[in-house]
């Protein structure tokens, strides 16, 4: 339980750093928006939006995720462990 707080709480303080940017973009001189605007367009944002899904529906896509990795180990015959899955 305290593992998913730890995470939960590096991925707020990922989006309150990566929002710094996103602020000196919209609040910045007109002039020095164009330093900005490709970082902001193509790393900022989608690390922002990127963390926001996993804070709001992470338990959903792991589920996914396990779900999907079961599926293809047993419809592949994989051994794990030494253990054949069938």
């Amino acid at each position: 339980m305290k593992k998913e707080v730890a995470k939960r709480k590096i991925l707020h303080w990922v989006r309150i750093v990566f929002s710094i940017p996103i602020l000196g973009y919209i609040y910045g001189p007109f002039g020095e928006i164009p330093k900005y605007a490709t970082r902001v367009r193509f790393v900022v944002v989608p690390v922002m939006f990127l963390s926001g899904l996993w804070i709001w529906k992470g338990h959903v896509l792991r589920r996914l995720i396990s779900k999907r990795s079961e599926n293809y180990l047993h419809e592949n015959g994989i051994s794990i462990g030494g253990i054949e899955i069938q």
